[in-house]
């Protein structure tokens, strides 16, 4: 049964952080525009996989401690999550129906510092990372205790270092595809179903704690 429940949560921690970070966004297209140059895949992937880990982490060793420890903070928490996420889910939908295309041609990053200056600012600069990581995926860790709080983080961070790896190393593949509306459209619709299902579920779990 805990093996069970940790496989659970992991899989929601991996969905989660699929969701919030495949979308259209500056740092996904630097990240896209390495992949394309060949220009350091390996530190720039690293460098977003491991702050996103590290903001991860932070948010449910503190957040997630401090909102499991208070029912107060768990249901605001948790209902401010499923919220969020309907939010989210709309948007994601909303973009499907109305889709961009991601633009990755850009001027040659060859300077390993500057390439690194330039991970570490679409990363830290951009202040949805702390809403998505530190407050989000933090507060609703704390609707998981133990072993299952320990997957769910690890869920999150996978997805992300999955991501960040598969479109640096894959951008040559990848790149001709994401440039077409259509794949925009088909990828938002995926992340709208998603995260309305985990919103739902979040719902369906205060219920039953009510």
């Amino acid at each position: 049964m805990i093996a069970s429940t940790s496989a659970s949560a992991a899989l929601t921690g991996f969905l989660l952080g699929l969701g919030l970070i495949v979308a259209i966004g500056a740092q996904n297209a630097f990240v896209l525009r390495q992949g394309l140059q060949r220009r350091h895949v390996l530190v720039v992937t690293t460098i977003c996989a491991i702050s996103d880990a590290a903001l991860i982490a932070a948010g449910v060793a503190g957040l997630g401690t401090l909102v499991s420890a208070s029912p107060v903070l768990l249901t605001v928490a948790t209902l401010g999550g499923a919220t969020f996420l309907a939010v989210y889910a709309v948007k994601a939908a909303l973009r499907a129906l109305s889709p961009g295309s991601l633009e990755a041609a850009s001027r040659d990053e060859a300077d390993l510092g500057r390439t690194v200056a330039a991970a570490l600012a679409f990363t830290f600069l951009n202040p949805h990372v702390y809403l998505d990581t530190v407050v989000l995926v933090g507060s609703l860790s704390g609707g998981f205790t133990g072993a299952d709080r320990l997957a769910f983080a690890l869920g999150a961070m996978s997805a992300s270092a999955i991501w960040f790896y598969s479109l640096g190393f894959g951008a040559r593949l990848l790149a001709p595809l994401f440039a077409r509306p259509v794949a925009w459209r088909v990828l938002d619709a995926l992340i709208a179903v998603v995260m309305a299902a985990i919103a739902l579920s979040l719902v369906r779990a205060w219920l039953a704690m009510s």
